[in-house]
């Protein structure tokens, strides 16, 4: 295996993670919990 084979491997591994990570951020069931979530910073805390 050479060089080129590795990177091409890295390559297309870091996109099926990317992929996989899209997919499970854009699926309905979770979305709410990211609402809650992006919302955080605008609430009033009163400690």
């Amino acid at each position: 295996m050479d060089m080129n084979t590795l990177r091409i491997l890295t390559t297309v591994a870091s996109f099926v993670v990317f992929v996989g990570i899209m997919i499970w951020v854009w699926r309905n069931q979770k979305n709410s919990g990211f609402k809650d979530a992006a919302n955080l910073p605008f609430t009033d805390d009163q400690n």
